[in-house]
């Protein structure tokens, strides 16, 4: 079995292995995310554990036909105090999802107007669950017409809006992209981030945030890891499928023998990257950003080729089973939407940007009057195979 090694990956080893001077070296990779200082532990990443359990309840919602629009809206943009989940913390909590969508320094502080088209999609998904959705929970859905389809050979059923769309696969995956993946990569692990104003200075010398044990750029670190392995059991050793968006769906990549060890490659990444920032080595830190930003940024990808072969195979069956197939479609475009967040390493650009996901969103389901119950497999193999091209995979490796 073909075991998987990014390009970042390498010039990463080559990085920590050359020649005694290197900087690299003087860094030692911790065996878990453990770090101390005066015996108490510096890490915390409590807010994106909060906003993870959050975004749990809202997707878990969104299968609730008795839920309102009102209150499916307040869950995803949760005021303090508000009765809005069923743990009391998380109602206390003065945090919420919406606002971290399309979020991050560097691709969203000055371009508000796509943050805020991206934050639109989000609020109409859901909108449209109650008011379209769950109004027709008893009606079999057909062409033009939302309701319910039963899998072939099951018990599952599923629910989809006019096209064919299942809205709760949208916003559960395009929160992969629009939350977890875009504050991780583009905001906390942003050099605008770490090293805004003192930070550097005051991690040179040691100086935490007032009542804190952590300085600011390891903290910075700490929200990133958090975006992934925050609803983990022992965050500092993760063992993977611990929740329902990025932590999950890295693990499934690393499950297909083509993509082995990037679930690693990742952990390990973080952890030097931190143990970098508490040495004062930013080179080593840069350097595993690197890492970490092509192999999440692929994770994507593959997910979003995965899908929409599976879909494609659904199509050309001999019985097709729609409600499967839309599922796996609706899955496949959360994730193709979420590559608008992915970001090539050394650049200030995603993989694919806001315009391209648009027409691959269109191409998929507005270009046709009825959506999904339209697209064609020459569709899905063409968007398919730019996908895998952009990230230097092959189709099938990522289809298994």
């Amino acid at each position: 079995m073909k075991k998987f090694l990014s390009m970042a990956a390498v010039v990463a080893v080559l990085f920590t292995s050359c020649s005694d001077d290197n900087e690299s070296n003087n860094v030692e990779n911790p065996a878990t995310y453990t770090f101390t200082r005066n015996g108490v532990s510096t890490v915390d990443f409590n807010g994106q554990t909060t906003r993870i359990a959050m975004a749990t309840e809202l997707v878990s919602a969104l299968s609730d036909n008795t839920k309102t629009k009102a209150q499916l809206l307040a869950m995803f943009n949760h005021e303090v105090g508000n009765d809005d989940f069923s743990d009391d913390n998380l109602d206390a909590s003065d945090k919420n999802v919406r606002s971290k969508v399309a979020a991050s320094n560097d691709f969203f502080a000055a371009n508000t107007t796509v943050s805020n088209e991206i934050k639109t999609d989000f609020d109409s998904w859901i909108s449209e669950q109650a008011d379209v959705v769950f109004v027709n929970w008893s009606v079999t859905a057909q062409a033009s017409v939302a309701g319910n389809l039963q899998q072939l050979g099951s018990t599952t059923v599923r629910y989809f809006n006019a096209k064919g769309l299942e809205l709760n696969q949208a916003v559960a995956k395009g929160l992969i992209g629009g939350l977890m993946t875009d504050q991780m990569l583009n905001n906390y692990l942003s050099d605008a981030v770490l090293d805004a104003g003192s930070n550097v200075a005051n991690n040179d010398s040691g100086v935490v945030e007032a009542g804190k044990s952590y300085t600011t750029m390891e903290h910075k670190w700490d929200e990133a890891y958090g975006y992934l392995y925050g609803a983990e059991v022992d965050p500092a050793s993760p063992v993977l499928d611990a929740d329902r968006f990025l932590n999950t769906y890295l693990r499934q990549v690393n499950d297909d023998a083509d993509f082995a060890g990037i679930a690693d490659e990742v952990y390990q990444a973080l952890k030097l990257g931190r143990a970098a920032i508490v040495a004062g080595e930013y080179g080593v830190r840069d350097a595993q950003v690197a890492v970490i930003r092509e192999n999440i940024s692929k994770a994507i990808a593959v997910r979003a080729v995965h899908y929409l072969q599976g879909a494609k195979s659904d199509l050309e069956a001999e019985t097709v089973d729609y409600a499967h197939a839309f599922h796996e479609l609706s899955e496949g475009f959360g994730f193709v939407y979420s590559l608008q967040f992915t970001r090539k390493p050394g650049t200030d650009a995603p993989y694919f940007t806001h315009n391209e996901v648009n027409a691959y969103v269109d191409a998929l389901l507005n270009n046709n009057a009825n959506g999904f119950w339209d697209v064609t497999p020459e569709t899905l193999d063409t968007i398919s195979a730019e996908i895998a091209a952009a990230f230097g995979f092959t189709v099938e490796a990522a289809a298994n």
